[in-house]
């Protein structure tokens, strides 16, 4: 079990008047100059409050979207800035850079106990290079480093890695150790039955998840376009929908595991098919075996929904990632809507981790029945596959 050093390490006075950089994660959706999911933000408030509480001067960095190591207007995270005002009731000053005199100035006029957010970290090439000069200017601002972006924690980044070695104190989040805590309970004795739905588009990406969980798992249910494959594994012939062919026999060779493994996968017993995704003509349930030669599977249809909601009401542990269907377009998110509903029934402890699956599971309004909520979608996979993090190995204690 990983064993991390969290803030409840370090003393009380070590944070006092030090100017903490906190890694978030405020990768946020941004629509027309303005936050339009504020989760993430949320997720990271009770770590800033208590290092608010600590009087220390809070300096936060994150990244956000791809600007590719160059300034994109469209990425800056003052809107972001704006919001967690407003989010922590607070005033939150912002650095037009991340580094450099613009950063060196707001973060030497901070007092005890204010907090400042840094702009994109990815306007500098040196941030996903994990570039040493980049790193270093990133540590001139800080005396102790806090890791709590865990949806950035498998990437070998400046500010999530290269901060952290060159800094004397560090320290892991609250919202980080909760992460590592209940996603390291699912491959640490989790209560049975354990049950695992994997969606989404492509198997590719989640291989070595499937691999590492079998063995746990007492059920894996497949759902979306990464079932079309398994189901083409199996003979069918699915039409013109999304199959990666390429991954064919990686898929019989997950089924024959999971059979040694003495795991039972569900597949979906019936498919939601249509001639068109833009337009749709013509939209019906069939059989994985009768799928026209015109048609693409969308969605799960309701027996499979039905069998899928038994399974997860009768769980003891629940991990699910990925959509059921194309979630993005109605009426194909009917599928993972469903099973988002059907979680509020289940007496065990839930997991829930990807963007897709948690907007599902807040559109149902059931994300408070949820046990815990990821903020990493490829962080959560890669830790599930048995992987060391970067972001979190830079954290762990000393055996």
């Amino acid at each position: 079990m990983t064993r991390l050093i969290t803030l409840d390490d370090l003393d009380p006075s070590t944070l006092r008047g030090a100017r903490v950089f906190m890694r978030v994660d405020f990768n946020v959706p941004l629509e027309g100059g303005q936050v339009a999911d504020t989760s993430r933000i949320e997720a990271a408030l009770p770590t800033i409050r208590e290092l608010v509480a600590a009087r220390a001067k809070v300096v936060l960095g994150s990244h956000c979207g791809r600007p590719k190591g160059k300034v994109d207007p469209a990425l800056s995270l003052r809107p972001v800035a704006s919001k967690l005002w407003e989010l922590l009731e607070s005033s939150v000053r912002f650095a037009e850079d991340s580094v450099g005199p613009a950063a060196e100035r707001v973060v030497a006029e901070l007092g005890d106990g204010d907090v400042c957010l840094l702009e994109n970290l990815r306007f500098h090439a040196g941030e996903k290079a994990n570039d040493p000069a980049f790193a270093e200017q990133l540590a001139a601002l800080a005396d102790v480093f806090v890791g709590d972006a865990f949806g950035a924690a498998h990437r070998a980044h400046a500010s999530v890695v290269g901060v952290a070695e060159r800094v004397k104190e560090r320290a892991a989040g609250r919202l980080m150790a909760r992460e590592i805590e209940a996603l390291g309970g699912l491959l640490n004795e989790p209560r049975t039955p354990f049950v695992g739905i994997l969606g989404g588009a492509k198997i590719d990406g989640k291989i070595e998840t499937l691999q590492n969980l079998l063995p746990r798992l007492d059920t894996l249910l497949l759902g979306g376009g990464m079932a079309n494959t398994f189901l083409a594994a199996r003979g069918h012939d699915l039409g013109r929908s999304l199959v990666e062919a390429d991954r064919i026999d990686t898929a019989r060779e997950i089924l024959a595991a999971a059979e040694a493994a003495h795991t039972e996968v569900l597949l979906p017993q019936d498919l939601v098919v249509t001639d068109d995704l833009s337009e749709p003509k013509q939209i019906e349930t069939v059989a994985p075996d009768a799928v026209g030669p015109d048609m693409m599977a969308v969605d799960v249809g309701q027996w499979t929904r039905r069998a899928f909601v038994a399974a997860c009401q009768g769980a003891a542990t629940l991990f699910w990632n990925g959509p059921l269907g194309v979630f993005e377009k109605p009426p194909f998110d009917a599928g993972t809507n469903t099973v988002a509903d059907g979680l509020a029934d289940c007496q065990g402890f839930t997991v829930i981790g990807g963007g897709e699956t948690v907007a599902a599971v807040r559109r149902a309004g059931v994300d408070q029945a949820v046990g815990h909520v990821s903020t990493g979608g490829g962080a959560s996979l890669e830790l599930l596959a048995g992987k060391h993090l970067p972001g979190v190995a830079v954290l762990e204690k000393a055996e």
